[in-house]
């Protein structure tokens, strides 16, 4: 199997054949970034290959579900969940976020995901990406919405988005009762703009946190030291 068909973590294997995202930059830092601590029971939104959920249950005790509306990516993260050390703590169900939220009724400690973010934009030919990368199918304000019905009181709701849909997110989020709670600038370096959010929102407002972490030294020739800690965990290099 080709190399771009796998991805192998310190504890676990992404098998990612048929998914139309790949294992990427975006779902690792969120898997690393959020906050697990309490959480016992976690919603992954727009699960994929899966990779954040196997990285929240590395990081937790949590009984993790993750949702996919994808068949083909919901069924490769269902055999990465069942290859893993914590197959018994996750489950993977092929269904939209919308009639999940119909019809479920489980409440969450945390919600996270790393949501498809383009909006009228062009669509990539291949159906699947378009699904992956476009929110026609999970607009953002669907998922704000969700979120604040599936999370319990002191629930937590955990995301990772280019700036302008950070921002738009951020409005969103409030209008539905949320108060961002804590922000991470993420930048390529030093020297450029921020170009993701991480974003952490509660019902609850609390003094908000801010921060940032550069993933590649100056010359682009290493990960910083600050990147490899955050991920130390999970990646074979560091």
């Amino acid at each position: 199997m080709g190399r771009n068909n796998w991805f192998q973590f310190k504890q676990f294997k992404i098998i990612q054949e048929r998914a139309a995202m790949k294992v990427g930059t975006d779902g690792v830092l969120l898997g690393a970034w959020a906050n697990v601590t309490e959480a016992k029971k976690v919603l992954d939104v727009g699960t994929g290959t899966g990779v954040v959920a196997l990285m929240t249950a590395q990081r937790s005790k949590a009984e993790i579900t993750g949702i996919e509306i994808e068949k083909n990516a919901a069924e490769e993260a269902a055999e990465n969940a069942r290859n893993s050390p914590w197959n018994d703590r996750i489950k993977i169900y092929a269904i939209s976020f919308q009639n999940f939220v119909k019809t479920t009724d489980e409440k969450f400690d945390l919600v996270i995901s790393n949501p498809p973010f383009f909006t009228n934009s062009q669509k990539s030919k291949c159906h699947y990406l378009a699904i992956a990368k476009h929110n026609h199918l999970l607009p953002l304000s669907d998922l704000a919405k969700g979120a604040g019905k599936l999370l319990v009181q002191k629930g937590k709701l955990a995301v990772i988005l280019p700036v302008d849909s950070a921002r738009e997110f951020t409005k969103t989020a409030s209008d539905e009762g949320f108060f961002l709670i804590r922000e991470t600038e993420v930048r390529p370096n030093k020297r450029k703009k921020p170009h993701r959010f991480l974003l952490e929102f509660s019902k609850t407002k609390v003094l908000l946190k801010k921060d940032f972490v550069n993933i590649h030294t100056d010359d682009g020739s290493d990960f910083t030291e600050q990147y490899k800690t955050l991920t130390r965990d999970f990646y074979l290099n560091f």
